[in-house]
């Protein structure tokens, strides 16, 4: 995998093929973990690590397995390591485990997984299918990110609420102060979706504008000047 291969591999999973903002995959785990930080970006990372495994292994195995049973061996090798995740958070980051609850399970249904298995894993090499998996992945950490972060804020005026779940020591931060009264809504199931429609529609503001820019620098196509015609 080359340098170019990379970067276009990197722009994809973050930006240009966003899993959350322009799939639109995803979105039960999207909508319903993401009231602050730490539990959004904790099971985005939990995501990741079986995305980017599971590619690796579909990647490596793919001359091996059956056209006509595919699915079935996708979604058996996405389960098994979605349970060791789901182990080592049990045993490291119990606390957190409890907050994420059935979320983590979950990722075995994840349409997110499944569809870079079969769409990328399934016919591309293991460097670059790793390279996809866990880009696409940190596609979707980021957009939990800012979703859980802008919830947060909203619904009780604080960042990493539930830090100390993963850092002993740390707390969360108040931004607003102690006298902030809350808006609700924002870790209520209607915020996640307010939310979200924001995101998409500043990230759609942004595609438009970076493409009118894009055709303005490059100018309108020179017409083109007809040949004379040979002499017979």
């Amino acid at each position: 995998m080359n340098l170019q291969s990379f970067r276009e591999s990197a722009w994809n999973g973050l930006w240009r093929q966003n899993t959350g903002l322009v799939q639109l995959l995803g979105l039960c785990p999207i909508l319903a973990v993401s009231t602050s930080v730490v539990n959004a970006a904790s099971l985005g990372l939990a995501t990741v690590m079986v995305m980017a495994v599971s590619n690796l292994a579909v990647a490596s195995l793919r001359n091996f397995i059956p056209y006509e049973i595919r699915i079935p061996v996708f979604i058996l090798i996405i389960a098994a390591l979605t349970t060791v995740v789901d182990l080592a958070f049990n045993a490291y980051f119990h606390d957190l485990y409890l907050v994420l609850g059935i979320f983590i399970p979950l990722i075995v249904t994840n349409c997110i997984v499944l569809a870079r298995v079969e769409a990328y894993a399934a016919k591309n090499d293991p460097v670059s299918s790793t390279v996809d998996g866990i880009m696409m992945g940190l596609g979707l950490v980021c957009l939990l990110a800012v979703l859980g972060g802008l919830r947060e804020l909203a619904g009780n005026g604080t960042l990493f609420a539930g830090i100390e779940m993963i850092v002993p020591g740390l707390s969360a931060i108040s931004v607003f102060g102690p006298d902030y009264p809350g808006f609700l809504i924002g870790i209520l199931p209607p915020g996640a979706f307010f939310a979200l429609a924001c995101l998409i529609a500043l990230s759609n503001v942004i595609r438009t504008r970076a493409a009118k820019r894009k055709t303005t620098t490059q100018g309108p196509a020179a017409p083109a000047t007809e040949q004379p015609a040979s002499a017979a």
